[in-house]
């Protein structure tokens, strides 16, 4: 990324995009504009350009008003633009003059002389020159002569950006964090020299480096402890980060800023060091001696390592990372709103080595001339000219396409602009990980986990699947409680990576199923060849859900029951299919007393078809059973992998128990 801090030394950008702002925080409002700049400038094969200013424009106008705090300082806020991808950023040194400008000048000696830009995205609000004369309006009346284009931030994401700032603002000053980390869509950091203190950490065994921010309006956290990774000179380290006036020890009562660094012992007065806090341990507090100190922050050490380990690897170094060729394979039925709606968030994927393939699954609707009209040099179609359900859908597409890895995409979901990469690098990293999902959050209400797979797949002692975030239909609100990597036992088939290679070793979806748990069998047959399934909620994806076919629908009833019981059929021992299968045909039996209940008379029904299906094709089923058999052991790595299984039944904890979220039915 180039930065440029002299109005006077800016290159001739080629077909700028560009947009205007403080940016402060480049929270999740402020990259959904960035991520706009950016597709922008890929349709015109042009350069992304952020404009901001320092210092802040309150500073010099208002500069009696000592009030103000930022989230970022400039160094800060060039190093998260820098992270989401963008081209160029330009800090424009903000000063009376420059706020002395009419709106004409503005536009032309400013936007235009500099840029010359070919789009300018912009918030209706906005306003610009002298007496904030200049708005929206104003520059699409200069736009039909000066040949710019302008792109209008809708009013509902300008007031989602107004309302984040508040609300990542107050979460930082009550010492919420772990909050602020979901607003911003990354930690809030914390930046400053080292000087030197009192040194009388060191004394009691916690030696720290005394912080310095490097701006008076740099925004503090609350006083107290927080979990803490420090960056010093590229390598990140794990620490903990006291802020307060150190009550135990009166004679030093000016506020501190301090970090104790774990494993570390190196002279670094004078350096620099950025600190992400990742969550707050406890308030500050005043003890009766200075041992009652040295065992709390023993305490604290142990609280902090217990929570740092659960975050996920350290950011990936982009500009050394080998980007293997990844295919996000999207299966399309009669989903022309679908696609119009979600395929241009996977077009705006942050990823080097992406192609994006549309599978037609026999569409009736005008899918395939919307794709020829819109998209054709932008994605691969594959006409499979019949409907062959979910997974022989999935199996005659990627027959047809090579890459390292594939993506099996739902046309009902919404990415986000880094949902592919944390999870690809993952997966190099460990080759025994061989499928992998990111968190699924519901599309209607993005605070919540949508059902088709939530934090990642479980399954339980009697063949029944739940997820993490999502037991029967309770679906959790994410409050981060998932939010560490976990190993699970299924990935979802709403956003599934998975190794090329072992899809075809293990012989792909069961294409029998149509649709339904198909991708629970694909990845029972993973876990018996030995690889990992893994849950990677730190990448976050949006599910409609239902789009296919409606949860609630009888057709689903039949197919979830009857490929449940094919599923046990094939991967289950034969010593446990004994009792299981019985035992099965009984609790399927309570649930169609719970139909009956409900008068839904035609959800019996197709219980008992589904078991019919199951005595009627056993021989079928068990030549299956031989033959992925087969698969699995040449595909083998190791003994079979059983993390991810529950050792109960989950229906017993669910309605006798009570235990309605994940993490209490899985609690020993």
């Amino acid at each position: 990324m180039n930065v440029y801090r002299d109005l006077n030394n800016l290159p001739n950008f080629r077909n700028a995009v560009i947009t205007i702002g403080s940016f402060d925080g480049v929270h999740g409002g402020h990259q959904f504009i960035l991520e706009r700049v950016k597709e922008l400038a890929r349709e015109v094969d042009g350069e992304s350009v952020i404009i901001t200013f320092h210092p802040h424009p309150r500073l010099v106008v208002y500069p009696k008003d000592t009030s103000l705090r930022l989230i970022n300082t400039i160094e800060e806020k060039i190093t998260l633009l820098e992270r989401y991808g963008i081209d160029n950023v330009v800090i424009v040194p903000f000063t009376i003059a420059f706020s002395q400008q009419s709106a004409d000048e503005y536009i032309e000696k400013f936007l235009l002389e500099k840029f010359n830009p070919q789009w300018i995205v912009i918030g209706y609000d906005h306003r610009f020159g002298l007496n904030r004369q200049g708005d929206i309006n104003y520059l699409k009346y200069y736009s039909q002569k000066a040949n710019f284009q302008v792109d209008e931030i809708e009013p509902q994401q300008i007031d989602k950006i107004t309302v984040s700032s508040t609300k990542v603002r107050k979460a930082i000053q009550a010492g919420e964090v772990k909050r602020a980390t979901k607003l911003l869509g990354h930690h809030f950091i914390l930046t400053g020299k080292v000087v030197k203190g009192q040194q009388i950490g060191k004394t009691i065994g916690f030696p720290t480096a005394n912080i310095k921010p490097p701006s008076i309006h740099k925004l503090l956290p609350k006083e107290g402890i927080y979990a803490t990774f420090v960056h010093h000179q590229g390598k990140r380290y794990e620490g903990m980060l006291y802020i307060g006036t150190r009550p135990t020890l009166p004679e030093h009562d000016n506020k501190t800023i301090e970090v104790n660094i774990f494993d570390f012992n190196k002279d670094i007065y004078g350096d620099e060091l950025t600190l992400e806090l990742i969550e707050f341990i406890r308030d500050d507090a005043k003890f009766d001696s200075l041992e009652a100190l040295q065992a709390a922050l023993a305490q604290d050490q142990i609280s902090t390592l217990a929570i740092l380990k659960k975050q996920p690897p350290q950011a990936i170094n982009r500009a050394t990372f080998n980007y293997p060729e990844v295919a996000v394979v999207i299966l399309n039925y009669n989903g022309e709103n679908y696609l119009k709606d979600f395929l241009p968030t996977v077009l705006a994927s942050d990823y080097n080595n992406l192609r994006v393939v549309v599978a037609d699954n026999g569409s009736t609707d005008g899918s395939l001339a919307f794709l020829a009209e819109n998209y054709k040099d932008q994605v691969e179609i594959l006409d499979l000219k019949e409907n062959y359900g979910f997974a022989g859908g999935y199996n005659q597409a990627l027959r047809q396409v090579h890459s390292p890895y594939y993506v099996l995409l739902n046309s009902d979901v919404e990415v986000t602009a880094d949902w592919m990469l944390p999870i690809i690098e993952m997966m190099e990293k460990d080759p025994k990980i061989g499928a992998a999902q990111p968190k699924i959050l519901a599309h209607h209400d993005k605070t919540i986990f949508e059902y088709a797979g939530a934090a990642g797949g479980w399954m339980d002692n009697w063949g029944l699947p739940f997820c993490r975030g999502r037991i029967m239909t309770n679906c959790e609100t994410d409050n981060g409680q998932y939010d560490a990597p976990q190993e699970v036992f299924w990935a979802t088939g709403a956003t599934m990576f998975i190794r090329s290679n072992l899809y075809h070793d293990l012989g792909g979806l069961d294409a029998g199923y149509f649709a339904h748990m198909e991708e629970i069998d694909l990845c029972w047959r993973i876990k018996r060849a030995g690889y990992k399934v893994m849950a990677y909620p730190q990448s976050t994806v949006y599910h409609v859900g239902g789009g296919t076919l409606n949860y609630q629908s009888p057709r689903k009833t039949y197919l979830n029951h009857r490929n449940s019981l094919t599923t046990i059929l094939k991967n289950e021992s034969k010593r446990k299919l004994l009792w299981l299968i019985p035992l099965r045909l009984v609790l399927d039996g309570l649930v169609g007393v719970t139909y009956l209940l409900k008068g839904q008379f035609s959800h019996i029904w197709q219980i008992l078809r589904a078991h019919g299906y199951m005595y009627a094709n056993l021989g079928k089923t068990f030549r299956q059973r031989r033959i992925f058999s087969k698969l699995v052991k040449k595909a083998s790595i190791g003994a079979p992998n059983r993390v991810g299984h529950l050792k109960k039944n989950m229906l017993f904890g669910y309605y006798l128990g009570g235990k309605k979220t994940f993490d209490k039915l899985v609690k020993r």
